[in-house]
């Protein structure tokens, strides 16, 4: 038996909460025979305020001061998961998310993987466009491979991994503390271990989702919305992000009075 089939037969085999796969190596042909391409729609994008794909974009460039700054944090301490979360929903930390990935994705020697880690309510293929039935669930309950479930983005010369989000109708928290998702998160460290990779994880005050996951991630970005978050969310988020470092706090939601998009700190 070949070692994809040997690879889809075993995460076929493995019962949910039990993932064992470990994934084809990303470089080689055969993964890219499984990983599918999907290209992507400007106008959509930009509707969705994703902006950071175009060079030389007015709103773009802050992004990519964002991402020089995270960069060099992430490369100084060796981190290679980058965590993107906010106090509650509507903080804009899934446009954060995707804007800095194509940020990224921009610079000739860098390579992203985008992964939609909010079980409860994910909006990564939403943003970007994409029309994916299968992701990072379906991985994690041996459903599916991780090469088969991922999807390369491209607009223009600028190319991105993506593995899509799905909604887990109960127990995301446990989802989240599991041994299966440590394990998946370990296959996926060894196989990127050359791509920087970006997290999309819930609200940190909708439940206990992100406090779970937290030990699984090297840094964290944390979103708040002006209008949106209040002081008293900020200090009671700070009593979870102690125990991992903040490379940026970001403020959507900025007044145009402001000229810019967002600030960060």
């Amino acid at each position: 038996m070949d070692p994809i089939r040997q690879a889809i037969e075993l995460a076929r085999a493995d019962q949910p909460g039990q993932y064992s796969g470990r994934p084809v190596d990303p470089r080689t042909n055969a993964l890219d025979a499984q990983i599918v391409n999907a290209q992507l729609n400007s106008s959509h994008l930009e509707a969705a305020r994703i902006v950071a794909h175009a060079v030389n974009s007015p709103h773009g460039r802050y992004f990519d001061m964002l991402r020089t700054q995270v960069l060099q944090e992430m490369d100084k301490n060796g981190w290679q998961f980058l965590a993107v979360t906010s106090p509650t929903a509507g903080c804009g930390k899934t446009v954060t998310s995707c804007n800095l990935a194509m940020s990224i994705a921009r610079l000739e020697q860098r390579s992203v993987l985008l992964i939609d880690l909010d079980l409860q309510k994910p909006k990564v293929s939403e943003y970007l466009g994409l029309d994916r039935p299968q992701g990072f669930l379906s991985v994690l309950e041996g459903r599916e491979t991780l090469p088969s479930a991922m999807v390369q983005a491209s607009i223009g010369p600028t190319k991105m991994l993506v593995l899509p989000g799905e909604v887990c109708s109960s127990g995301s928290s446990e989802w989240m503390a599991s041994q299966a998702m440590a394990t998946l998160l370990q296959a996926i460290k060894d196989e990127f271990r050359s791509h920087i990779v970006i997290v999309d994880l819930p609200p940190i005050l909708v439940g206990d989702d992100f406090i779970s996951i937290l030990p699984q991630m090297d840094a964290v970005l944390f979103i708040a919305g002006v209008g949106t978050t209040s002081v008293s969310q900020i200090k009671e988020c700070q009593k979870h992000l102690k125990r991992a470092p903040v490379v940026r706090v970001v403020l959507n939601k900025v007044t145009e009075q402001t000229d810019s998009y967002y600030a960060y700190y």
